[in-house]
């Protein structure tokens, strides 16, 4: 008897996948608790990594509306996205997109916050963007920009999503010290690192297969 027949078969995968209607009601929390979180780094004049957050520092930088400039800057990576992904991806992407465009619009009116202290606003906007990505991942989407290339490195490259996000969004920390106070722009920093160690502990390849 040979030593591979000693090893035990690894267990048939049974999980069962999302319906159609689970990933609808999924991407509509997930998208709500990332615009929510965002709208807390607003108030706390606070940026992020990604796009959303290159978007908000677009918002300090100029007088153009966030939800806008968040659709704007994510149009270059959907051509990634459907060459690497798929349209199914795509369109749940773009629709991920526009849905947090269209909530962020909403929290201003019907959430009054005021300017809040960053010591607060950073952990709890990012926590809050953290735990929207990880539902909106799991329903087969994205919010674009660099969470498509964060996956894609994961999926193609064996590396995980968190940390390549985190990388990039070094970049866009750094770019808001052109228009964001230093103590904010190191707030920012932290909580950048807060937000993909939520992904990077959470959201790792054949620990959820749903």
């Amino acid at each position: 008897m040979s030593g591979s027949q000693n090893v035990p078969p690894w267990p048939e995968d049974t999980t069962i996948p999302h319906s159609p209607a689970e990933d609808v009601f999924g991407v509509l929390i997930g998208t709500f608790l990332a615009s929510l979180g965002l709208y807390v780094l607003q108030q706390s004049e606070a940026v992020t990594g990604g796009t959303a957050g290159l978007a908000l520092l677009l918002t300090y930088a100029t007088p153009l509306n966030f939800s806008w400039l968040f659709l704007l800057v994510n149009v270059p990576f959907f051509a990634l996205a459907i060459w690497k992904k798929g349209w199914s991806f795509t369109l749940k992407t773009i629709a991920a997109v526009a849905i947090v465009s269209g909530y962020a619009l909403l929290h201003s009116p019907v959430l009054a916050l005021g300017e809040l202290n960053p010591l607060y606003g950073v952990p709890a906007g990012n926590i809050l963007i953290g735990m929207g990505l990880l539902a909106i991942f799991r329903h087969g989407a994205s919010l674009g920009g660099f969470n498509i290339v964060a996956l894609v490195a994961q999926e193609r490259l064996g590396l995980r999503a968190g940390y390549v996000q985190m990388s990039l969004d070094v970049v866009v920390i750094l770019l808001a010290l052109t228009v964001v106070e230093p103590v904010n722009v190191l707030y920012s920093a932290l909580g950048a690192v807060l937000l993909n160690l939520v992904l990077a502990l959470n959201h790792r390849p054949g620990r959820y297969r749903a």
